[in-house]
């Protein structure tokens, strides 16, 4: 059987309430994880969205693991939301899939990604608030 990308990606946000950009503030206010996978060329042209934590998408499910030995120091836990980002929220509703198998039941992503937030008008700044390497 194959399946285009397509199918694959409506799969993986099916039944999944993705976060609309206008509402990420009050999913970080009760204490939601962003983590921002996009790559360097396109954060240091565009800027990082306040309060995300900056994790290179090759290692992105190691590093927030808890089960992996390498985890990053003090990671969300399965318990918590997580909420993914990309440059538009295709690669974000994957990683957000490959969380849920991990056992992260909270973990969706931001609709349309970062470029849907800095359009809405919200804050854009120069650096990471995190990075994790």
């Amino acid at each position: 059987m194959t399946r285009s990308i397509a199918d694959v990606l409506a799969a993986a946000r099916h039944g999944v309430e993705r976060v609309h950009p206008d509402r990420l503030a009050e999913h970080q206010a009760r204490g939601a994880w962003v983590v921002d996978l996009r790559t360097p060329w396109t954060r240091d042209t565009e800027g990082h969205l306040p309060g995300a934590i900056v994790v290179e998408p090759t290692v992105f499910l190691w590093r927030l693991d808890p089960q992996s030995p390498s985890r990053m120091a003090d990671g969300p836990g399965y318990d918590d939301e997580v909420v993914v980002l990309c440059n538009e929220g295709y690669l974000s509703s994957l990683a957000a899939r490959d969380l849920r198998e991990l056992g992260f039941t909270r973990a969706t992503d931001l609709d349309g990604g970062f470029r849907a937030w800095a359009a809405s008008g919200h804050a854009v700044q120069a650096e990471p608030s995190r990075y994790v390497t």
